[in-house]
């Protein structure tokens, strides 16, 4: 399953990523993808609000692995981008993070795919004329469940 969603504004993408926050369940995987200034952190903003969690999202660009607790489930939020291999992500401690049983979205995930569980939400951000569109599909069955409940 696969669906696109207009976003003419921030405010909308937001939104999205609210409800997407709303409806995720445990061990959840987010790869979300897009150019620098698509929107990214704004959506990434949206599901922390959805899950309820109670610290401020904001781009983990400088930090890598930002964890965000206080909501329905814990929240952590990855940025890939200033990785330059695959070895750091050993030091980072992600496969932690995603043994957890909280909700996580990698921003720039397709930098090391390998890293991803073969059922995860695919999160696509682009600019349009008239905003954003953001194409969501599912790689798996709770995925797919998930997308379902949008």
């Amino acid at each position: 399953m696969a669906m696109i969603v207009r976003c003419p504004n921030p405010e909308d993408t937001e939104a999205l990523g609210a409800s997407l926050g709303r409806h995720a369940m445990p061990g959840t995987v987010v790869a979300l993808s897009g150019d620098l200034g698509a929107g990214k952190t704004v959506f990434a903003r949206g599901v922390g609000a959805g899950l309820g969690v109670t610290t401020r999202v904001q781009s983990p660009s400088y930090i890598i692995v930002q964890s965000h607790e206080g909501g329905r489930l814990p929240f952590a939020h990855a940025d890939l981008y200033r990785l330059g291999d695959a070895d750091e992500l050993e030091q980072l401690g992600l496969d932690d993070v995603l043994d957890a049983g909280g909700m996580v979205l990698i921003e720039w995930a397709e930098r090391f795919p390998e890293v991803l569980p073969t059922d995860h939400v695919v999160c696509v951000i682009r600019e349009v004329a008239d905003g954003r569109a953001v194409e969501l599909s599912a790689t798996g069955p709770s995925a797919q469940q998930l997308l379902e409940k949008l």
